[in-house]
């Protein structure tokens, strides 16, 4: 995975530049002027040949050749539209030149210095996300990657640093999403994280199934327990920055592939399945952006990686597990997985104490239902962090929904044979349901849970073009850059 390389000069490109460029994207806030547009000219004819006016723009782009054969895209977002709707915008544009698969994008960016400086970074963001080479398996190379983006009209404060650690959390997020199963087990997940480690500098503690079965992990081993190759792991990870004023866990579901269980998932709903493993990819994402970044903060990630299997050892309905903290859980359902392995994860990520616990997963069927694609729901134990949550959502262009989690819903899980029940098998509000179980496991520590709805949408979302979108991991870095800045 290699971002594209990043350019950068603060002034306007020369005629010269904007003539020989192959592909250009020219991005200006809405308002401006027709005459300040490079190629204003070549801008006009295209309209006129459209029947268009600039004032489109806002809301759909418009290509055309330039007199050296180039392919120019124009476009102009709203300052006062959402960061999702921008980055949306721009990514149409940009997908324009990148079906070409050009190895060099030219972008020039427009307006007064702070929108100037914020479109930057949105068109930063859009190519490196977009323009990266992702896996593939096909015997034909699917066409070059983007190698380089020339930027013009934008500062050198930072080189966009931020946001190239953003990019790069999302990309390892979506790469991982898109491995197929047999290339990214438990055990080859563990052995990538060790590589990681050792480039990144983070302490790295493996649990693996015997450590955990011996500690009393009940939960996380009645899904692993289900593998031929006992290669489930939870792997902690640990960024420590000098100066950082909290510290903050991630955990992540890492189920590297969903069968259902004994509950067998039919074809239709275990197609995919190699991505129920996006919740810890997107902690991992968030982990190595803020390590890049060189956030101020310090960080515990916690991944739960373990495959839910259909075999003779595998748990089944009516089993009684006890988990790490001594809760002991009814089975129900065993494609409800995913709440058993958060459940031990959880517990351990609490032991530290930190300042928040935020757990990630692709967890319920009935969170799709209430939001589709284009959301991710969220859950917390208090008003003012769930506001917290959402705003920077805003602010990443990752769309977000509060859910309630009433004590009253906890009647639903009461059962006759343990403390509690796994779930329900009618399925009602199934994510609350799944939000009042795991938080039985944070020991009271303030708490996000967010429900992955949005990991994957049919022809992209946001800034991404690709139906793995990485979600959750732009969230992130906005939320802690938000929370080390309130400390500051």
């Amino acid at each position: 995975m290699i971002l594209p390389r990043l350019q950068v000069q603060a002034k306007a490109p020369s005629a010269t530049v904007l003539v020989r460029a192959r592909h250009l994207l020219c991005i200006a806030p809405t308002g401006s002027r027709l005459d300040d547009l490079p190629l204003h000219c070549v801008l006009q004819q295209a309209l006129l040949r459209r029947d268009s006016k600039l004032d489109k723009l806002v809301s759909s782009p418009i290509s055309s050749q330039t007199p050296e054969g180039g392919l120019a895209v124009w476009v102009t977002p709203d300052p006062q539209h959402s960061a999702f709707a921008q980055q949306a915008l721009i990514r149409q544009a940009l997908m324009t030149l990148l079906a070409e698969h050009p190895t060099v994008v030219t972008i020039v960016v427009l307006g007064g210095a702070g929108v100037r400086r914020k479109l930057a970074e949105y068109a930063v963001y859009v190519a490196q996300v977009n323009g990266a080479a992702m896996p593939h398996n096909k015997s034909k190379s699917p066409g070059a990657a983007l190698e380089r983006i020339e930027l013009y009209g934008a500062d050198l404060v930072d080189g966009f640093a931020r946001v190239q650690a953003v990019a790069e959390g999302n990309l390892l997020c979506r790469e991982l999403t898109v491995l197929p199963p047999n290339l990214l087990t438990p055990g080859i997940y563990r052995q990538r994280l060790r590589g990681l480690a050792r480039a990144r500098g983070w302490q790295h503690t493996e649990y693996d199934f015997k450590r955990l079965l011996r500690m009393g992990a009940g939960a996380f081993c009645a899904v692993a327990q289900g593998s031929d190759t006992p290669d489930a792991a939870i792997v902690h990870l640990r960024y420590r920055a000098r100066g950082a004023k909290q510290t903050i866990a991630l955990v992540g579901k890492g189920i590297c592939f969903d069968t259902g269980g004994h509950n067998l998932k039919p074809a239709r709903y275990m197609q995919g399945m190699h991505e129920d493993m996006n919740g810890s990819a997107v902690a991992l994402g968030i982990l190595t952006a803020a390590t890049r970044a060189k956030l101020k903060v310090n960080i515990d990630c916690w991944l739960a990686l373990a495959q839910n299997h259909l075999s003779p050892r595998a748990y089944k309905q009516n089993d009684v597990v006890t988990a790490l903290n001594g809760t002991t859980i009814e089975v129900v359902h065993t494609d409800a997985e995913g709440r058993m392995v958060l459940a031990d994860t959880l517990t351990l990520a609490a032991r530290d104490n930190p300042a928040v616990i935020v757990d990630f997963a692709t967890l319920t069927g009935t969170m799709h239902v209430a939001l589709g694609n284009r959301y991710s729901g969220i859950f917390a134990t208090s008003e003012v962090l769930a506001q917290e949550v959402l705003r920077a959502g805003v602010l990443a262009g990752e769309r977000l929904c509060a859910f309630p989690m009433d004590e009253d819903y906890d009647s639903a899980l009461d059962s006759a044979v343990a403390d509690v029940k796994q779930c329900t098998m009618d399925g009602d509000a199934d994510h609350i349901l799944a939000a009042r179980l795991l938080r039985r496991f944070t020991a009271d520590h303030p708490w996000v849970h967010m429900d992955l709805s949005a990991q994957s949408c049919k022809g992209g979302l946001g800034a991404v073009a690709s139906d793995t979108t990485g979600f959750g991991v732009a969230w992130g870095m906005a939320w802690l850059q938000e929370r080390i800045s309130a400390q500051c």
